[in-house]
């Protein structure tokens, strides 16, 4: 059976027509496929530069300062324990160690205590626990159980060279004031801390670094009582 010459020519066309449609299709297939592959490509290439680049992210705490008169601001860097540091940051510093770590309120004294360990090395924190510890009849926690306070009153920081040309000794003047738990008067008792400090690397712990950002650290902790001039006469029979 013959077919009429148009429809022929009809069916022709609709072939070519799908063929087309398949073969524009076929490539529309392929350009994704490519463009899913370089996307993944690229997504591999990014995850491996952060991977990278890991190791280098750090959180280091800095100090904002703003000029009183010119208002310009400005970053204050971190102190990284490798500079030296002038006498009166020290004299400050032993100050604050001495009438942070000789006081006692109940109140605060978890958080003295912890901060006071923020300035020792790992030998002098072992006597600092022995020290509190519940244990010992002459703990703080035992001796001002009552409702006792403590506090310390800095009176004078003296420094001292060495004989081999060291400064790292210093000798603080203070006063403890004690406030009986019961009531009563104040009581006060004259004392005198020779101190072997340094300087090194501030912890990395924030916790820390924020009591201590200077990396200051007590060797040794010596505690003697002031004998007056009075008190010395009067025991050698002196009038």
């Amino acid at each position: 059976m013959s077919r009429h010459p148009d429809l022929q020519a009809y069916f022709r066309e609709a072939a070519s027509w799908d063929a087309d449609h398949l073969a524009q299709a076929e490539r529309a297939t392929r350009m994704a496929r490519l463009l899913a592959g370089l996307m993944g490509l690229v997504a591999i290439a990014a995850l491996g530069a952060v991977s990278a680049l890991t190791p280098l992210k750090t959180v280091e705490p800095y100090l904002i300062r703003v000029d009183n008169t010119s208002g310009v601001v400005d970053v204050v860097p971190a102190y990284a324990g490798e500079q030296p540091l002038g006498e009166t940051v020290t004299r400050y510093l032993l100050t604050h160690y001495v009438s942070t770590c000789e006081r006692f309120a109940l109140a605060v004294a978890e958080q003295d205590y912890a901060e006071c360990g923020s300035f020792h090395t790992a030998q002098r924190n072992q006597a600092w626990a022995a020290q509190w510890a519940p244990g010992n009849p002459d703990s703080p926690l035992n001796r001002y159980r009552d409702g006792s306070t403590l506090r310390a009153e800095v009176q004078a920081v003296s420094f001292f060279e060495r004989a081999s040309g060291a400064t790292d000794l210093a000798q603080v003047r203070f006063a403890r004031v004690l406030r009986p738990g019961g009531g009563g008067a104040e009581v006060a008792t004259h004392w005198i801390a020779t101190i072997q400090y340094a300087y090194g690397k501030p912890a990395t712990d924030p916790r820390t670094r924020r009591w201590n950002p200077l990396g200051f650290r007590i060797l040794e902790y010596r505690l003697e009582p002031e004998v007056s001039t009075a008190s010395a006469e009067h025991r050698d029979g002196s009038p």
